[in-house]
């Protein structure tokens, strides 16, 4: 026992605390307790969780930077005919291209009944702080540093809405608490949809349920968990996960593709992000060529088509989404 003295002040002499108490609390079931499991889910539950069309996964192609590069994809998706649902576009920042680029970028995808998840700039790192350039600085992740650089965010996401795009990449939970007071109220439309990005750092159920309670709509856990740590955010949340089977070499280059069937049993509803590549700062710049990044969202959309063999060969009974399902975030131009 350790006895401490308090301030006669406060009528208080002795204070008794038991260590002893502290031992035999069972950390897991207070987990549960609170609806976070208490374990990574090693027994690898199925989850009965759907999309609203009944379905369980999707297919989300990354780095869509120009309208040409959105013409390749969508001419490859039909070729091929794989079903496209999301794209996570303008990677570089929407700012740098023109309104009638984004007009046209936004009639393109609504044709093609694709979601857009536009990425907003100026982004974090066009600011002038350099911590996030350092080593040890970049563990304190992507953040919008002030009030200002809030306000040239929300500046750039109104632009891409008043053009009619309805879905918007976020690495800060700051803004994404800012966006969803901003939907209830009504400034930003009812049907725009959130997605939290991998650059969030998030990787744990408790993380993934923050999120959710933020007003996420969608996120992405990182890219290297496990199954067992998968299936455990999938039972405390229920929104859809964002997973990379495909992932660049900057964030280890791994590819998942024959774990595809147990990833959409464990953690339906999903969405498969394909993005190969050398690192983002490598192809998600102004300068970098449309015909590269054309030949590459070819590539991508061949991937998503193995991936689909995959599925099929080993888990018939998965159910994929059809093209342009009537929740997802497709422009209204």
């Amino acid at each position: 026992m350790i006895y401490i003295e308090y301030s006669k002040l406060l009528n208080i002499r002795y204070i008794e605390i038991s260590f002893g108490a502290f031992e035999m609390i069972d950390v897991k079931k207070l987990l549960e307790e609170i609806g976070i499991p208490g374990r990574d889910l090693y027994e690898l539950p199925d989850s009965k969780k759907r999309f609203p069309d009944g379905a369980q996964w999707r297919i989300e192609i990354s780095g869509v930077e120009r309208v040409s590069v959105l013409k390749e994809l969508i001419d490859e998706s039909r070729k091929r005919d794989v079903p496209v649902h999301r794209l996570i576009s303008v990677v570089m920042g929407a700012t740098l291209l023109t309104k009638d680029e984004l007009k046209s970028f936004a009639e393109l995808a609504s044709e093609a009944e694709m979601e857009v998840i536009l990425t907003p700039g100026p982004r974090q790192i066009w600011d002038t702080g350099r911590q996030i350039s350092t080593p040890e600085g970049a563990l304190s992740g992507l953040r919008h540093r002030g009030a200002d650089q809030l306000n040239y965010v929300l500046q750039d996401i109104f632009r891409a809405i008043e053009i009619g795009f309805r879905g918007f990449l976020v690495t800060d939970e700051g803004l994404l608490w800012v966006l969803n007071m901003l939907r209830k109220k009504k400034y930003i439309p009812s049907n725009t949809k959130f997605k939290v990005s991998i650059f969030a750092g998030h990787a744990n159920p408790a993380g993934a349920k923050v999120l959710e309670n933020l007003g996420a709509d969608t996120f992405n856990p990182i890219g290297d968990l496990s199954l067992p740590a998968l299936a455990a955010i999938r039972r405390a949340t229920d929104i859809p996960l964002d997973l990379h089977i495909y992932l660049f070499d900057s964030f280890g280059g791994f590819v998942r593709f024959y774990e595809a069937p147990d990833m959409i049993r464990v953690t339906s509803p999903c969405y498969f992000k394909i993005e190969p590549g050398v690192s983002v700062s490598a192809l998600y710049k102004p300068w970098v060529s449309s015909e590269l990044l054309g030949n590459m969202a070819r590539e991508k959309v061949k991937y998503a088509e193995i991936i689909m063999e995959i599925v099929d060969r080993n888990y018939p009974e998965a159910k994929l989404s059809n093209r342009g399902a009537r929740d997802l975030a497709i422009p209204e131009p």
